[in-house]
């Protein structure tokens, strides 16, 4: 049994089926996804969630675990630049897997910078083959695991945080941010997230950024499909009000409207904290007690807005990270002192520049999401939200969308209450907990519940944590820990 269907439960269901399991998945909602969700209003089509596949032979994985191929199902496009990077003064940054366009670029800002810069990658490098290739699909258990990892970690750094390790590299103050936005993509701050995180500098040279033609949908319809080739079913309106636990065993989970559904195995998809907090009574998970929950440190939240425009935008690029005047000081507004900012720094993605059909002939569709704190803040996003779409709005018709607020056709939001009452992240929090070192690995909460035998986590709260290759990693992390379906 597989609560929710996101892309960590989607693809635990297939990992499972193919070794011999019966799997249902279960979704509250009238569609799946979860936070990978499709919109599809006024003939446009927005992916509500993840954006950016960095490693798509995850994926091909699955498909294959099905005797099939991922291309017969989706056409994966590359993209490039991978981001185009803006500054507030309106200097640009194009980010590629190109080492020698890159090289260009750095020495265009900071020509001291270009030795600096390819010794970074190469550290990226050695993080990538021991915090990816070796452990992202190791189940942290115990303290024996942790400690044999330790020496490692060390020698890597991992102490530094993500900024701190870009700054032993590069001296120039734009460099610095271009080579360390990465965890706002994964929950992080860059200023506190453990540097083992700068190996997506490297994950993305070797495989890319890509984008499939119709949208991260389609890949979310490919794995349902393939789940049901398997025998396996996705059920949709189907609630989980709790995982029954008898002894200390998980035996199933009981449905909103009462309906008890027995199981051999659990596994959620849920926020990790939302499992503990509000589908296991407090009796049955000692480790993670209503305290330890609430005093966790959690990711910020987002702010996105959802839009189409009656008019193409050519110049802007499929993905734009536009950043603001501050860039720490914004940051400590977002994760410690838990404020809504005046300024911003944004993220938009424009799927139309690689897809025009997911939008009407003629016509473009965005989103752009903007880092917020969560629900800690207090803010009442009922009375601040369109005021601050508002803002949004006029920031990007002055800067890259000119005359943005009379071209727009269709809109919608999503807020950090929204991520708490609708995908139910606990705290509203996009991506779970925050990926410090003090809540990796060993710390975060296990794949295999430490309390509860055949209940399992999946997803961006568990290990490794958030992003589509360290949630489809945390689904290959169940080929260790659960028995095969033959022993049981």
């Amino acid at each position: 049994m597989v609560i929710g269907s996101g892309f960590g439960g989607l693809a635990a269901a297939v990992r499972l089926g193919a070794r011999g399991y019966r799997v249902t998945v279960l979704e509250r909602h009238p569609h799946v996804g979860g936070r990978a969700q499709v919109h599809r209003q006024d003939g446009f089509v927005f992916d509500a969630g993840p954006t950016v596949v960095t490693a798509p032979f995850m994926f091909e994985e699955l498909w294959a675990l099905c005797g099939k191929r991922l291309s017969d199902d989706v056409d994966m496009r590359p993209v490039t630049p991978f981001y185009r990077v803006r500054f507030h003064d309106g200097s640009v940054f194009d980010y590629t897997g190109d080492p020698a366009h890159m090289r260009r670029e750095v020495a265009r800002f900071s020509p001291g910078d270009v030795d600096g810069y390819e010794r970074f990658v190469q550290m990226s490098e050695k993080i990538f083959k021991v915090g990816f290739e070796q452990l992202a699909h190791v189940p942290f258990g115990s303290w024996g695991s942790m400690l044999r990892i330790a020496p490692d970690m060390v020698k890597l750094e991992s102490y530094r945080t993500v900024y701190g390790l870009v700054s032993k590299f590069l001296k120039d103050d734009k460099l610095r941010q271009v080579m360390s936005f990465h965890p706002l993509l994964v929950g992080g701050n860059p200023f506190s997230t453990t540097s083992i995180y700068t190996l997506i500098a490297f994950l993305e040279r070797k495989w890319g950024v890509h984008f499939p033609i119709g949208g991260t949908g389609v890949l979310v319809n490919g794995l349902v499909g393939l789940i049901e080739g398997q025998g396996g079913a996705v059920r949709l309106g189907a609630e989980v009000k709790r995982i029954v636990v008898e002894g200390k065993r998980a035996v199933g989970v009981e449905l909103a409207d009462g309906e008890r559904v027995a199981a051999d195995v659990v596994v959620s998809n849920c926020d990790s904290a939302w499992t503990y907090r509000h589908l296991v009574a407090p009796e049955h998970r000692p480790s993670w007690s209503d305290a330890r929950i609430e005093r966790s440190r959690y990711s910020m939240s987002l702010f996105v807005w959802y839009f189409g425009t009656k008019r193409r935008y050519e110049d802007v690029a499929h993905h734009t990270i536009l950043l603001g005047p501050r860039y720490e000081a914004l940051l400590n507004d977002i994760f410690e002192k838990k404020v809504l900012a005046d300024d911003f720094s944004l993220y938009l993605h424009r799927p139309t520049a690689t897809d025009p059909a997911m939008a009407p002939e003629g016509c473009d569709g965005f989103y752009v999401l903007s880092p917020v704190p969560h629900l800690d803040a207090g803010i009442d996003w009922s009375v601040r939200a369109e005021m601050y779409r508002k803002s949004i709005e006029r920031y990007l018709s002055r800067t890259v969308m000119p005359g943005l607020e009379s071209e727009i056709v269709t809109s919608r939001v999503l807020t950090p209450q929204a991520f708490q009452d609708d995908l139910l992240s606990f705290k509203g929090a996009a991506f779970g907990m925050e990926p410090v070192l003090t809540q990796s690995a060993y710390f975060r909460p296990h794949n295999k519940s430490e309390d509860i035998e055949g209940l399992y986590l999946v997803g961006a709260g568990t290990h490794p944590g958030a992003g589509l290759p360290g949630v489809l990693s945390s689904a290959r992390v169940l080929d260790t820990v659960v028995p095969d379906a033959r022993a049981r």
